[in-house]
């Protein structure tokens, strides 16, 4: 069973990592595209721009209509399942990983001392609340306005996560933030993109005027998913930085991040339409330099002691505190193997990660997960002094 879990998470996140590259690929390209349009030489009704291109050796012509062709080809391309099965896959691993194990990797007693189905409900009702928020706004006529709209969505999003960050393990607030965004951006290919799409196409078929408004309504939030891929690639990157995600204000600096995100999208499709600002660039690296700043500078110091434990003291607040999860042998529910092949069960393998020991467990105090074993800070402080003093196991 061990096994399966751990192949079955590997196979879903390498499925979901080439999900989502072709998904965001195919959007900066059209992004791209949209701005490289240029009037053709041959003047065509309802013909938008065109454009020419070479690539792999070969000539490209694209040619972009205003609303739709007179006539629909025998084929017609449509790109839906890069975001359907990025969506699917990620889904799929929020549940593996966060409703599985909700009593380990989301539920935080220290918070909110929920039962996993609570937990549970409580994520899938954020997915939910967050597509209502964002649907309506856009619909709103502040949707009208993509300054006025970014503004609301970023402050509706911020909300969202300084709730979460208040019920659910630091990770599993972030992870939902994420999946908040990543619902909005498939939901608006599933319900608005490709629907407005297929009932253009309709139109055509029947040999009626399509609508421009199901166009404009599309391209709206095609925009929109556009500003939003870089920090959803944030979030899924973010388990890996427990100084962003365990850290005190951890939804300020993940809106702060988010801003240098959008900004720095926003100056590449500016780039692609022929506006270069490296103002605009240079705003989004200050900003993601004064959120590492302001992340270190409000970061509580690590406790510390003066007094250097022995090994025998350190193995036993490790045995107490960690081997549950990180051991050859795991006993906790809901962890098969070591998260990350990291086992401190032996003198050699507690060496080894004495560095990550500290920053988890010392220096950011992200594990325990939850601190569901009660470490103290005195135990932190001893398994502190221990790494300091070169994590000698005499």
């Amino acid at each position: 069973m061990a096994a399966l879990e751990a192949w079955a998470n590997l196979a879903l996140r390498w499925l979901h990592l080439v999900a989502g590259i072709a998904w965001i690929g195919s959007s900066f390209y059209f992004m791209w595209l949209d701005s490289h349009l240029k009037p053709g030489a041959e003047r065509r009704d309802g013909v938008a721009g065109e454009l020419w291109s070479v690539h792999s050796g070969g000539f490209y012509r694209q040619i972009k209509f205003m609303v739709a062709p007179s006539e629909m080809p025998e084929t017609l391309h449509w790109f839906k399942w890069e975001a359907y099965t990025t969506w699917i896959s990620g889904f799929l691993l929020l549940a593996l990983i966060f409703y599985l194990g909700a009593d380990l990797n989301l539920v935080d007693k220290a918070k909110l001392d929920l039962a996993p189905w609570q937990a549970i409900g409580i994520g899938l009702g954020s997915l939910a609340a967050g597509w209502i928020a964002y649907d309506g706004l856009c619909r709103s006529p502040i949707g009208q306005n993509l300054r006025a709209f970014g503004a609301a969505w970023f402050v509706a999003l911020t909300a969202a996560g300084w709730g979460l960050t208040r019920v659910f393990s630091d990770l599993g607030a972030f992870m939902h933030v994420g999946a908040i965004i990543g619902t909005v951006m498939v939901a608006n290919v599933l319900l608005i993109i490709i629907p407005n799409q297929r009932k253009v196409v309709a139109q055509v078929l029947a040999g009626q005027a399509p609508d421009p408004s199901l166009g404009k309504q599309a391209k709206q939030r095609s925009v929109h998913n556009n500003y939003m891929t870089l920090p959803v690639l944030l979030i899924m990157i973010s388990n890996h930085y427990p100084m962003i995600f365990a850290a005190p204000l951890n939804w300020l600096w993940l809106a702060g991040l988010g801003v240098a995100g959008v900004t720095i999208r926003h100056f590449f499709n500016l780039k692609n339409q022929g506006k270069t600002q490296p103002q605009v660039l240079a705003f989004g690296a200050l900003v993601f330099v004064l959120v590492a700043l302001a992340n270190e500078a409000a970061r509580p110091k690590p406790p510390t002691t003066d007094l250097v434990p022995t090994y025998a003291a350190v193995r036993a607040i490790v045995d107490q505190h960690c081997i549950t999860c990180h051991s050859a042998n795991p006993t906790h529910k809901g962890v098969p193997m070591a998260p990350a092949g990291t086992m401190f069960d032996t003198p050699e393998g507690l060496r080894k990660h004495a560095e990550k020991i500290y920053t988890r467990a010392v220096a950011t105090t992200s594990m325990p997960q939850g601190n569901e074993t009660g470490m103290t800070q005195a135990e932190r402080a001893s398994l502190g002094a221990w790494i300091k003093a070169g994590a000698k196991a005499d």
